[in-house]
């Protein structure tokens, strides 16, 4: 099945240059030039991917993905000429996937577009279901479960908790886990495992202060509790 992209960018140059580039590799590709227009094509086209910019004017990245995000779990890359580390946490802290800063080359943002659909899109057996504690991860449905309540996770937090439930008690380092939730070739830094840790801990944690199932080993990583 063709997958669509939806590309968010206030510069019509980088959508277009983006557009052509990823129509000509078989893509599907929808355009929106801020995060309002983004949030209209968002419900009407139901991309497989979105490809953001954060700077533009009307509604910001940021903004959009607060908004996005109560009403759809689609991946989304950051593409931005922001650096600073500051920038990228609030990305994705705010459910980003991950990103490309700008300038980039084509070839790269494929490669990160093709690793995160990859990532989506990979089956498991359906009857391989994960439980500890309250609880229940089902890699054929993609669903988690707290006690009797689902839990709403981006793929990258999804992908996370699922390696760490398949071996309690294992301490995973952050190089580990950055190795198993996004390649071995994932440009990425180690802080970033910590953003999806925290955001991972607000969703199932009774008290993500104090963390019951996700546990920290301070000075090597995490792992996910034997009880």
């Amino acid at each position: 099945m063709v997958k669509k992209i939806l590309v968010v960018d206030d510069e019509e140059r980088i959508v277009s240059l983006v557009k052509a580039y990823l129509e000509q590799e078989g893509f599907r590709v929808a355009t929106a030039g801020d995060g309002t227009e983004a949030l209209i094509v968002a419900r009407t086209e139901t991309p497989d991917l979105i490809i953001l910019d954060i700077m533009m004017p009307e509604m910001d990245g940021y903004e959009f993905m607060r908004l996005h995000r109560r009403e759809q779990n689609t991946p989304i890359i950051l593409l931005t000429a922001k650096v600073n580390e500051d920038d990228k946490v609030i990305g994705l802290e705010l459910g980003a996937d991950d990103y490309v800063i700008k300038p980039f080359r084509p070839r790269e943002l494929l490669a990160r577009i093709r690793a995160v659909l990859r990532r989506v899109g990979e089956t498991e057996p359906i009857a391989e279901i994960l439980r500890h504690a309250d609880i229940t991860l089902d890699r054929g449905s993609h669903n988690v479960s707290v006690g009797e309540s689902f839990v709403n996770l981006t793929p990258s937090e999804f992908d996370l908790l699922a390696v760490l439930m398949s071996s309690p008690g294992r301490v995973f380092s952050r190089l580990d886990l950055l190795d198993h939730i996004q390649g071995v070739a994932y440009g990425g830094y180690e802080r970033t495992i910590d953003v999806h840790i925290k955001n991972l801990r607000a969703k199932i944690e009774p008290d993500p202060r104090s963390p019951r199932y996700i546990e920290t080993v301070y000075g090597v990583g995490y792992r996910f509790t034997r009880e």
